[in-house]
């Protein structure tokens, strides 16, 4: 029975189908009729064209992805149901050993339709919880999130960091400030992450301060790196650089065009009392050093940021991504590794595997995959939701 209190969004015959099959997103180009005014961040009830109840979820006017489903369900959810999702999630990195652990205390707790709750981002730093709502519908249980967080946490948690300005910005137009919304925090601001300690900038940082996607290629970088001369490009504040070099690397290069994030890397360096001599920051463009001989380095690392947010900027982020990989193997030594990543959601695996083999081919080099690398499991992948896998990553050995 349609609720009257709240908007109702009939869908267009034959557009359900994917909402059947629990996909969150139903796009604007999917709605046959809105009843009521829904406004940004509001609840929509959403039926199929014949009338049968399809779910709920949160309306976001004037953007490409319409609504978000929160549930599939009858009812709206309640309190109680947000309590429930929160606990959920924050199991899951209980199991995964990442809460309770004396060489980590750092992990994605919430990573959106992953874990049930399309528009949120919540990732934990040593008791600071930073906060990005990415609908305007997610921002508006801003508090009640608090309270979930804090009731699932119990002391653990200090305090959380609300910085959604620039997401809601980019979805919906919500105005909203960065701040402190529950707590108070902490005067460190480092975390700490399989034994390396970082500072976290989630003030001014990018995304919520630190990339905690690349935990375990971080990781697997340190296996590979004693003795070894390692060139980190796109460094950001040098996550892969510490990893380097507490595994014995000879030297490590960070390069990034930001001076605050080679700044934070090199504070990050003396964090971890590391020799700052065995340690180089370059400000530099990498497209422009790329181009440079770089056949000293034994490896290299490629992460750069997104070059495709949506699929419409999908063939330029391959040209981007073929241009810089390009670039490195036909400078390469034998006998070296790259490793090479994209995290554009818009470029899957295959088309990324396939553009690394087009520029190996054009750099005619020999060039072997010996790992295929993703995002660790506190970034879980719903089985229904699957544009949420987007890390790939690549660790070849160039010959």
């Amino acid at each position: 029975m349609n609720n009257p209190s709240h908007p109702i969004i009939t869908i267009k015959p034959k557009r359900q189908e994917s909402i059947l099959r629990r996909h969150p997103w139903v796009f604007s180009g999917a709605i046959k009729k809105v009843e009521g005014k829904p406004g940004a961040g509001d609840w929509v009830k959403v039926i199929a064209n014949k009338g049968a109840l399809l779910g709920w979820g949160h309306f976001s006017p004037g953007t490409s992805i319409a609504i978000r489903m929160l549930t599939f369900a009858e009812d709206k959810p309640d309190d109680q149901w947000w309590m429930d999702k929160i606990k959920e999630a924050i199991s899951v990195r209980e199991m995964l050993g990442l809460i309770e652990s004396d060489t980590n205390d750092t992990c994605r707790l919430v990573h959106a339709e992953g874990d049930g709750l399309p528009g949120l981002i919540a990732d934990f730093y040593a008791g600071v919880l930073v906060i990005q709502c990415h609908t305007p519908g997610m921002h508006n249980v801003i508090k009640l999130l608090c309270s979930a967080f804090s009731e699932a946490l119990g002391d653990k948690l200090v305090a959380v960091y609300d910085k959604s300005s620039k997401a809601l910005a980019k979805h919906g137009g919500t105005v909203s400030e960065d701040g402190v919304v529950w707590g108070k925090m902490p005067v460190e601001h480092y975390a700490t992450e399989h034994g390396h300690k970082f500072n976290i900038d989630w003030e001014k940082g990018q995304k919520t301060g630190f990339f905690i996607d690349q935990r375990e290629n971080r990781k697997l970088l340190g296996h590979y790196s004693k003795d070894k001369k390692v060139l980190n490009v796109f460094s950001y504040t040098g996550g892969f650089s510490i990893y380097a070099m507490k595994a014995g690397a000879k030297e490590v290069h960070s390069l990034d065009s930001s001076a605050r994030a080679l700044e934070v890397c090199e504070e990050n360096v003396a964090l971890n009392s590391l020799n700052i001599d065995e340690h180089k920051s370059l400000q530099e463009e990498a497209v422009a050093y790329l181009k440079s001989d770089l056949s000293e380095y034994d490896i290299i690392i490629l992460d750069p940021p997104a070059f495709a947010k949506r699929a419409s900027a999908r063939h330029a982020a391959v040209q981007g991504y073929k241009r810089i990989n390009l670039r490195a193997i036909e400078s390469m030594k034998p006998g070296s590794l790259l490793f090479t990543f994209s995290c554009s959601q818009a470029v899957d695996e295959k088309l990324f595997t396939n553009t690394i083999i087009a520029a190996s081919i054009q750099a005619n080099r020999t060039v072997r995959i010996l790992h295929r690398l993703t995002q660790p499991a506190d970034h879980p992948v719903s089985a229904f939701h699957p544009e949420g896998a987007y890390l790939k990553g690549l660790v070849l050995r160039v010959d």
